[in-house]
């Protein structure tokens, strides 16, 4: 089948992305150097990225496309607008559950009894469990990250490195969890069984994840948890079910929506001058706090589309496709496959999505270079989750960042765990006694390396 002009592989497609983020980390920058506090919030990331916009659309018009309509297909992709409506529902249940209390009940029901170095390894292994079992890192952030904040502002921690190990544990347990997204699109992509990829992920992952709690143990030993006033333990239980719900597998939508409902009943069965007229209007106050990263998360959308239509995200999958190409060899090869996936989840800031664009090319990439199915799946898997637990411009961020009030920016080099992860990934293809490990060769029969 003939494919469209527009169609066609081109670097220039990926210079809108490229314009965003000069303006936006640019002007961040620039202000945080006169002095300005919150230099980052100075230009807004939805304004930032309407010059990028304008510039995909003219890419994409001299390349024989309709921008508007790719623009808004891209807009109202249903994994853009699912992730909005978590992005609106996270940020109502989030502040519902503080004005309710639930927050202040948390800290009271034990927290502030564990030693304040268990206290961010804590919050590390609950959001690894929570994503394990549910699978999406976004309802784990969701969830946890709400709890962790009161645990912050109890014990006096940094509220970015709090969130930054709630977040280090959502990707954590998406990156190992058999029913996660990425998960899938990898081992289907490259033709893996999904119990094979989850014993390579874990030999990577485990020891990150290992080194990161010992990381942030020494890190949370700081004051103890200490609690002005107790709060009734029933404020607690919209969290309590909200986790068990998400565990237990129920859709994230129907768990925020349940947590949501019952947070704001037992505001008002236990919390005196509660009322209706408050709960409605801290629901309105939620919304309003998600409304930027709707925006952001809308409008890159749009603009993905824009340049994967106008070809820039086929060219980067070829380009860097010809890198692994030019040299034979196991560590090339994953060299490649690591690079293509870390590539495409930054100019897509999604990473499901930049599995399923460099997928076929990782595959063949692995075929050429003799790296079995499994091993291919663990890497473009776990070098798509890397990028993605720090960009600030990721939809992991901007949900943490709005639900703490913090920079995004700020949070990026609070996440420990993915930056320890790409060092043990990058160590792990590296190391010289793998050099012999069985392989498979392009028709899938055992060789060596």
């Amino acid at each position: 089948m003939t494919q469209p002009a527009g169609a066609r592989p081109s670097a220039i497609a990926l210079t809108p992305l490229l314009l965003f983020l000069a303006l936006f980390f640019g002007a961040g920058l620039y202000f945080t150097a006169l002095g300005e506090p919150m230099g980052f919030y100075q230009l807004r990331a939805p304004v930032a990225i309407l010059p990028a916009l304008a510039l995909a659309a003219w890419i994409a018009h001299a390349r024989g496309l309709k921008p508007v309509e790719v623009l808004l297909r891209g807009m109202g992709d249903p994994n853009i607008v699912l992730m909005c409506l978590i992005f609106l529902l996270a940020g109502a249940f989030a502040y519902v559950s503080k004005a309710a209390g639930a927050v202040d009940a948390i800290v009271g029901l034990g927290i502030g009894a564990l030693h304040p170095a268990l206290l961010l390894p804590g919050l590390f292994l609950i959001a690894g469990l929570v994503a394990l079992s549910i699978g999406t890192s976004m309802g784990t952030i969701a969830a946890v990250v709400p709890i962790a904040l009161g645990v912050a502002d109890a014990s006096g921690l940094d509220r970015a490195l709090v969130v930054g190990a709630v977040i280090g544990g959502a990707m954590f347990g998406d990156n190992l969890s058999v029913i996660s997204d990425t998960t899938i699109a990898a081992t289907r992509t490259q033709g893996a069984q999904m119990r094979d990829k989850f014993r390579e992920n874990v030999s990577i992952a485990v020891p990150a994840a290992l080194a990161t709690m010992v990381l942030l143990g020494i890190a949370g030993d700081s004051a103890p948890v200490e609690v002005d006033h107790v709060a009734s333990p029933w404020l607690a239980l919209p969290y309590v079910l909200v986790l068990v719900l998400a565990v237990a597998g129920l859709d994230v939508l129907l768990v925020l929506g349940i947590g949501l409902l019952l947070s704001g009943t037992f505001g008002l069965l236990f919390v005196a001058d509660y009322d209706l007229v408050q709960y409605a209007g801290d629901i309105w106050t939620g919304f309003e706090g998600m409304v930027e990263i709707l925006l952001l998360s809308l409008l890159i959308g749009g603009l993905g589309a824009l340049m994967k239509a106008s070809g820039g995200l086929d060219w980067l999958a070829a380009a860097i496709a010809r890198i692994g190409w030019g040299h034979r060899g196991r560590r090339t090869g994953e060299a490649s496959i690591a690079a293509l996936a870390a590539t495409s989840d930054v100019f897509t800031a999604n990473n499901t999505v930049a599995i399923l664009v460099g997928g076929s090319v990782a595959k063949d990439i692995a075929t050429r270079h003799g790296i079995p199915p499994r091993r291919a799946a663990s890497l473009v898997d776990i070098f798509a989750c890397v990028p993605q637990g720090v960009l600030p411009y990721g939809a992991q961020l901007l949900l943490a960042a709005s639900l703490a009030s913090v920079s995004p920016l700020a949070l990026a080099g609070k996440v420990w765990y993915c930056w320890l992860l790409a060092m043990v990934a990058i160590v792990f293809i590296a190391w010289p006694s793998r050099a012999g490990m069985p392989v498979a060769d392009s028709k899938g029969a055992p060789t060596q390396a």
